[in-house]
């Protein structure tokens, strides 16, 4: 039994709540259960300096944790002087997903950062705020439409969710959330298009090593569970 009650293949109460910023041009509050992350879409009218004169845009992200994110405070990594590796690594993670989706040349020469902040963290901050991400990217880019910036119909070429499964005692489950995570045998993350493409999996066995069909029993699973995020995402833009 799963300490949550859930179905192996039961997400938790997933929600997206889109233009909860004023300011930015695209924003979204995703909810997987008790996580809860704020991503916010920025336009800037300018490009890295490597990709000046290429007529085509980028898309990048920045990712961070609020200080009672947890049960306990964590420092601010500004007042470090860095960011941790696990930051840097969950934000390109991001960037990368948001990017697989995304045709640069129709964006044109602009660059949308979106930035995810977990304002609460139980377990899978990571592909929540891929999955919230979207949504804002998404409202961002019908910004630049309505103001004629983007020309091309088609700058976003498919949905991107992400979701987390793992082996907790010993059975295979979806949607991971602490109490799961911090024992289980295995965590996967899995990062998906809306058509089925995989974007990027990253897997860990913490105690013994999983066979071929554990792990293709967890890829059905994240299938299934990444069905239902593009479900939500799509609801949640009518």
């Amino acid at each position: 039994m799963r300490p949550s009650k859930r179905a192996v293949d039961e997400l938790r109460p997933v929600t997206l709540e889109r233009g909860v910023s004023k300011h930015a041009e695209g924003s979204c509050l995703v909810k997987f259960g008790d996580t809860h992350v704020l991503c916010t879409a920025s336009l800037e009218e300018r490009v890295p300096p490597w990709l000046r004169g290429q007529q085509r845009g980028w898309v990048t992200a920045e990712y961070g944790m609020l200080p009672r994110a947890t049960g306990d405070r964590m420092r601010r990594e500004a007042s470090a002087g860095k960011q941790s590796g696990r930051t840097q690594e969950i934000q390109r993670l991001i960037g990368r997903s948001l990017r697989a989706v995304v045709d640069l040349e129709a964006l044109g020469e602009y660059q949308i950062s979106v930035d995810c902040d977990v304002i609460q963290a139980d377990g899978g901050t990571r592909t929540a705020a891929i999955t919230g991400a979207w949504v804002a990217l998404r409202d961002c880019v019908e910004w630049m439409r309505a103001r004629d910036m983007v020309k091309k119909q088609e700058v976003l070429k498919d949905h991107i969710a992400a979701i987390s499964c793992g082996i907790y005692s010993g059975t295979p489950v979806l949607d991971l959330d602490y109490a799961e995570d911090s024992t289980a045998e295995t965590d996967a993350n899995f990062v998906m298009t809306g058509s089925g493409g995989i974007v990027e999996i990253q897997g860990t066995a913490e105690g013994a090593p999983f066979s071929e069909e554990e792990f293709g029993q967890l890829l059905g699973l994240a299938k299934t569970g990444i069905g239902r995020l593009v479900d939500l995402q799509k609801m949640s833009i009518l």
